[in-house]
């Protein structure tokens, strides 16, 4: 069993930037990936970044170039750096982790807002 606490959101004008972590316990050595993936009204959630215990990484494209997903060397904090932040980012932002034991497995953040506005 994996936590995840997410924490960094809030509100930001249009060009600015935002460091959002997620912070994971318990069962923190079977993580395989952990991502971001976000959320608006009415939509499921869509991958933001996400990255291997490999440190390979994925990104989507209307944020590849702006965005940047990172890892702490004990690999339970992950971090994503938001630069050029655009109004359509506006979104719940929520951590995910997958652990890998007898399946695959996710688990999930309660989520943080981020809104970008003039």
């Amino acid at each position: 069993q994996v936590q995840l606490v997410e924490s960094g959101g809030g509100l930001v004008q249009p060009g600015g930037s935002l460091r959002l972590s997620c912070a994971a316990s318990g069962s923190i050595f079977s993580i395989v990936e952990m991502g971001w993936y976000r959320r608006t009204p009415g939509t499921q959630r869509d991958l933001v970044a996400a990255i291997t215990s490999a440190g390979n990484t994925n990104y989507a494209d209307s944020v590849k170039g702006r965005f940047t997903i990172s890892r702490d060397n004990a690999e339970n904090t992950v971090y994503l750096q938001m630069n050029s932040l655009k109004p359509e980012d506006t979104a719940i932002y929520y951590c995910n982790a997958v652990i890998q034991i007898s399946a695959r497995v996710n688990s999930w953040g309660q989520g943080t807002q981020v809104t970008v506005s003039s």
